[in-house]
C-alpha cells in the first residue's frame, strides 16, 4: 500500500488535532503578548516624552495661582488621596514611610451640604472588609445603626467648666477664632462636591485617651513627641513626661490609635471625645523635618530616602554617596518633595496636615499651634481636667544642643532655591497655609 493511500485510525486523528490545537493556541498567545507589549511601550515612549522636563524626567506639580477660584481649592480639598497609610510593621523598628497599602475598610461616602443629603458607609470592593467586620460581635447591628450618622459632625462648644484660671481669657479667644475660621473654611470649600474617605485610614494617626476623653491627630515636627508623652502620662503610663526615652514614645506601642477599635468604637468617640490638632507652619515643619532625617546620622531615612534622592537628583554622585545615602541637600530633597514620580513614597513627617487628620472631615476642637504650643497645650491640660502639677514639656525631644527651627533658619535654607522652587513649594502646602490661616512665606 502507498503512503498516500494508508488510512489513519482515530487515535491518530485525535491526536494531530491535539497537537495542532495546542500549536495554536501558543502562536495566539505569543502574538497577543507582543503586541501588548508593543502598545505599552509606545505608550511608555509618549508618556515620557510628556513628562520629561526641568530637572530630569519627571512630572513635577504645576504651580498653583496665589488666588485660588473656590472651584480649584475644593478640587484640592476632594481630590487628596485617602489610600496613604503607615504599615505598624515599620513602625516597630523604623520611623515611618508613608506606603500604600490595602486593609480592611469601609468606605464613608460624603455628600455635601448645600445638597442636604445624607451620608452612607458602603462596602469597599476588592478588600477582606466583609470577613473583618464579621469577626466583631453585632456587626451588623453596628453598621446599620452608624451608616445613617452625619460626618462631619458639628463642632460643640468647649466644655471650660474646669478652667477656673482668668489668665487664658486671651488664649481662648484665639482659640475660638482659630475653631471658627477652620470651620468657616471647611464649610465653604469641603463640603460641595461628593468626596470618598477610607474610615479606618482617615482615624489611623489619631491617638486615643480614654480616661480623659481625649482624641489627638499626630503632627509630626509640631510637638508630637511630647504630646505622647503627656498622653502616656494622663493613661497612667507613667509618673513624668520627662522620664519617657523617645523610644519609648515611638516605638513602645503603648498607646491605642483610633483606627484600633470598631466601627460603633470609632463613632462613640468621634462624638464624644475632644478631638485636639496641633499644627506648625508648613515651610518650618518641613526644613525641620530635613534638618532632623538628613542632617544627623540616621539608619532609616539615609539608606531609603537618601539613597534613592542622590541616586536621581545628583549628577555624578560619588560611589561613597550611593551606597550610604548621606549629605542629602535641601535641594535635593525639595526635588525629590515636588517630583510627581518621587522614587520613594511619602513620609509623615513631611506630609500634609490636611492627609494626615483630615480636618474638614473631622471637626477639631481644639486647635494649638506650635508657635504657641507650650501656652495651648497647658490650657488644653486645664480644660480637659488633666492633674494640676501636669505641665507639657519643653525640651526639645532630639539634637538638644541645634538651633529650633525658626523664620530665620527657614530663610537660611530657602536661599538655596530659586524663586520658582519656593513657589512650588508653597503651592504644595496651600491647603494647610489656608485651612490654619498662616501667613503666606515671602517667596
Amino acid at each position: 500500500m502507498q503512503p498516500f493511500e494508508m488510512v489513519m485510525n482515530p487515535k491518530q486523528v485525535f491526536l494531530s488535532v491535539l497537537i495542532f490545537g495546542v500549536a495554536g493556541l501558543l502562536l495566539f498567545m505569543y502574538l497577543q503578548v507582543w503586541i501588548e507589549e508593543q502598545h505599552t511601550g509606545s505608550l511608555e515612549k509618549r508618556r515620557e516624552q510628556k513628562v520629561t522636563s526641568g530637572w530630569g524626567p519627571m512630572k513635577y506639580l504645576r504651580p498653583v495661582p496665589r488666588i485660588m477660584s473656590t472651584e480649584k481649592i475644593q478640587e484640592h480639598i476632594t481630590n487628596q488621596n485617602p489610600k496613604f497609610h503607615m504599615p505598624e510593621d515599620i513602625r516597630e523598628k523604623k520611623e515611618n514611610l508613608l506606603l500604600n497599602s490595602e486593609r480592611s475598610t469601609w468606605v464613608l461616602t460624603k455628600t455635601s451640604y448645600s445638597q442636604g443629603g445624607g451620608q452612607a458607609l458602603s462596602k469597599s470592593t476588592g478588600s477582606p472588609t466583609e470577613k473583618w467586620i464579621e469577626k466583631h460581635q453585632g456587626a451588623k447591628t453596628v453598621f446599620n445603626k452608624f451608616s445613617n450618622m452625619h460626618w462631619p459632625v458639628d463642632i460643640h462648644p468647649l466644655n471650660k467648666s474646669l478652667v477656673k484660671d482668668n489668665k487664658w481669657k486671651k488664649t481662648d479667644e484665639i482659640q475660638e477664632k482659630r475653631r471658627s475660621f477652620l470651620q468657616e473654611f471647611c464649610k465653604k470649600y469641603g463640603g460641595v462636591s461628593r468626596h470618598q474617605s477610607h474610615l479606618f485610614h482617615t482615624v489611623s494617626r489619631i491617638y486615643v485617651e480614654d480616661k480623659h476623653k481625649i482624641l489627638y491627630c499626630e503632627v509630626p515636627k509640631a510637638g508630637c513627641s511630647n504630646w505622647k508623652r503627656i498622653l502616656m502620662v494622663l493613661n497612667g503610663l507613667a509618673s513624668s513626661a520627662y522620664n519617657i526615652s523617645h523610644d519609648a514614645v515611638h516605638y513602645g506601642k503603648h498607646l491605642k490609635k483610633l483606627d484600633s477599635f470598631d466601627l460603633k468604637g470609632i463613632y462613640t468617640r468621634l462624638n464624644t471625645y475632644t478631638k485636639a490638632v496641633f499644627v506648625r507652619d508648613p515651610m518650618e515643619r518641613l526644613v525641620s523635618a530635613f534638618r532632623d532625617k538628613f542632617e544627623h546620622p540616621n539608619s532609616y531615612y539615609h539608606p531609603v530616602f537618601g539613597k534613592a534622592i542622590i541616586k536621581k537628583y545628583r549628577p555624578n554622585a560619588c560611589e561613597e554617596a550611593l551606597i550610604n545615602g548621606s549629605g542629602v541637600r535641601f535641594k535635593e530633597f525639595i526635588h525629590y518633595l515636588l517630583d510627581s514620580h518621587r522614587p520613594v513614597g511619602m513620609d509623615i513627617h513631611w506630609e500634609k496636615v490636611s492627609k494626615l487628620c483630615y480636618p474638614c472631615l473631622i471637626n477639631y476642637d481644639f486647635v494649638g499651634k506650635f508657635e504657641t504650643l507650650e501656652e495651648d497645650a497647658n490650657y488644653f491640660l486645664q480644660m480637659i481636667g488633666a492633674p494640676k502639677e501636669l505641665k507639657f514639656p519643653n525640651f526639645k525631644d532630639r539634637h538638644s544642643s541645634d538651633e529650633r527651627t525658626n523664620a530665620q533658619v527657614v530663610r537660611q535654607y530657602l536661599k538655596d532655591l530659586t524663586r520658582s522652587e519656593r513657589q512650588l513649594i508653597y503651592d504644595f502646602y496651600y491647603l494647610d497655609y489656608l485651612m490654619f490661616n498662616y501667613t503666606t512665606p515671602f517667596l
